[in-house]
C-alpha cells in the first residue's frame, strides 16, 4: 500500500505543472474566444461544419458531462447532426488541460496521437451521420422535451437553483460570463480567465482526477505485475476487455490518464491504453442517453461505431510501432519521488490547495454543474 501511495504522489508531481498550465490555457480560451464563433461555423449540413466542429472541440476544456448541453445548444442554433456529434466526440476525448497532462505522464507521442485520433474519429462520425442520417428539414433541431432534458442532463441536483435565487434566469447547466460584467476591460477578462481555469475547471474535473489517481493507486497495489501479459498475443481481446470497462464508465479526459499509466505498468499494451483514453471520456451512460433521445437511435449507433472503430484502429497502429515510444514517462526515466524538483512540489502544493477549495465548496453546497458554455 505504501508503494501505491508513493506512485500516486509521483503521478501528481509529474502532472501538476502541466495541469496548472492547462487550466490557465482553458481559462484564456473560455474568455477570449466568443461563443458566437462556434455557432457561426457549425451551423451547416456539410463536411465543413463537421471539420470545424472537430477543430473547435479538440482544445476545448469541457468534461464528458459539460459538453452535452453545449453541443445541444449548438444543435438548437442550427448545427447539423454530424457537426453536433463531431463536437460531442472531439471535445471530451481531449482538451488543452488533458493534452498537457498526457504529455507530462505519457510523453510526446501519446500527447500527439491522442488529439489526432480524437480529431479523425470525430470527422468520421460526423461524415457518416450527415451521409446516412440526414436531418429532416421539416423537423425542429431539438424539441421542447429534449431541451428540457438537455438542461438537466448533468445537474447534480435541481434544488441548487433555489440556493441561487438571484440567478434564476440561468439554467443550472449554463455558466455565463458574469465575471466579465464585474470586471471591465482586459484586466477583467484576465481575472475571469483565472477564475474559470483555477476555480471552475478545477471544481469540474477535480473529483474525477482524484478518482483516477485513487484507481491508479489501487491498480498499482492489488493488480499483479504483468497481469495483462496473458493478452500479449491477443491484442484484440485486450482491447475488447478495455472497451467493456470504458464505455459505461464515467471518467474525464484528464482523470483517465493515471489509470492508463497504471495499466501500462501492469502489462497492458499502449494501444489498448489509448482505447481507454479515447472511449472512456466519450462513451458513458449520460452521453449515450442524450444522443439517443435528442438525435435518434441511428445517430447513436453511428456515434458508438465511430468511437469504437477509431479508438481500436489507432490502438492497433500504435501496437505495431516500437513500444518504447509509448511508455509512460516514469517508466522511461525510472526516477523516484525524491528526485522531483522543488518546482514540481510547489505546483503540487498549489494544485492541492485548489482541489481542497473545490471540496470545501462542494461540502458547503456551492458546487456548480459541470456544464459551461
Amino acid at each position: 500500500m505504501q508503494d501505491s501511495l508513493l506512485k500516486i504522489v509521483q503521478l501528481v508531481n509529474e502532472m501538476s505543472p502541466f495541469l496548472l498550465l492547462g487550466f490557465l490555457f482553458a481559462g484564456l480560451l473560455h474568455v477570449f474566444v466568443p461563443k458566437m464563433v462556434y455557432s457561426r461555423y457549425l451551423s451547416g449540413h456539410n463536411f465543413r461544419s463537421v471539420f470545424y466542429a472537430a477543430l473547435f472541440g479538440v482544445p476545448l476544456p469541457l468534461c464528458s458531462c459539460g459538453v452535452l448541453p453545449t453541443a445541444m445548444s449548438l444543435r438548437r442554433e442550427g448545427a447539423s447532426k454530424g457537426a453536433t456529434v463531431s463536437f460531442l466526440i472531439a471535445t471530451p476525448e481531449t482538451g488543452v488541460d488533458s493534452i498537457a497532462a498526457t504529455y507530462s505522464l505519457m510523453g510526446l507521442p501519446f500527447a500527439i496521437v491522442r488529439p489526432v485520433t480524437a480529431f479523425l474519429t470525430s470527422l468520421l462520425a460526423g461524415t457518416l451521420i450527415n451521409t446516412f442520417d440526414k436531418d429532416n428539414p421539416n423537423t425542429p433541431a431539438v424539441t421542447t422535451e429534449h431541451t428540457t432534458q438537455e438542461k438537466s442532463c448533468c445537474c447534480h441536483s435541481h434544488h441548487e437553483e433555489s440556493k441561487l435565487e438571484h440567478h434564476e434566469e440561468k439554467s443550472c447547466c449554463c455558466h455565463e460570463h458574469h465575471e466579465e460584467s464585474k470586471h471591465g476591460g482586459f484586466i477583467g477578462k484576465i481575472i475571469a480567465a483565472l477564475r474559470y481555469g483555477f476555480i471552475d475547471m478545477v471544481g469540474d474535473i477535480g473529483k474525477w482526477l482524484v478518482v483516477g489517481l485513487i484507481i491508479a493507486g489501487l491498480i498499482t497495489a492489488f493488480v499483479p505485475d504483468c497481469f495483462f501479459e496473458i493478452f500479449k498475443d491477443n491484442t484484440a481481446l485486450s482491447m475488447l476487455l478495455v472497451l467493456c470497462i470504458a464505455i459505461p464508465m464515467y471518467i474525464c479526459a484528464t482523470g483517465s490518464i493515471p489509470i492508463a499509466v497504471a495499466l501500462i505498468m501492469k502489462g497492458l499494451t499502449p494501444g489498448a491504453a489509448l482505447v481507454l483514453l479515447m472511449a472512456g471520456p466519450a462513451c458513458n451512460m449520460a452521453s449515450l442517453l442524450v444522443v439517443g433521445k435528442t438525435l435518434g437511435r441511428k445517430t447513436l449507433v453511428l456515434y458508438l461505431l465511430s468511437i469504437i472503430s477509431g479508438a481500436v484502429a489507432a490502438g492497433f497502429i500504435i501496437d505495431q510501432l516500437p513500444a518504447q515510444w509509448f511508455m509512460p514517462t516514469m517508466m522511461q526515466t525510472a526516477c523516484c519521488v525524491g528526485e522531483i524538483s522543488w518546482f514540481n512540489w510547489t505546483c503540487t502544493g498549489i494544485l492541492s490547495v485548489l482541489l481542497l477549495y473545490a471540496v470545501i465548496q462542494h461540502l458547503d453546497g456551492k458546487e456548480r454543474c459541470c456544464c459551461h458554455e
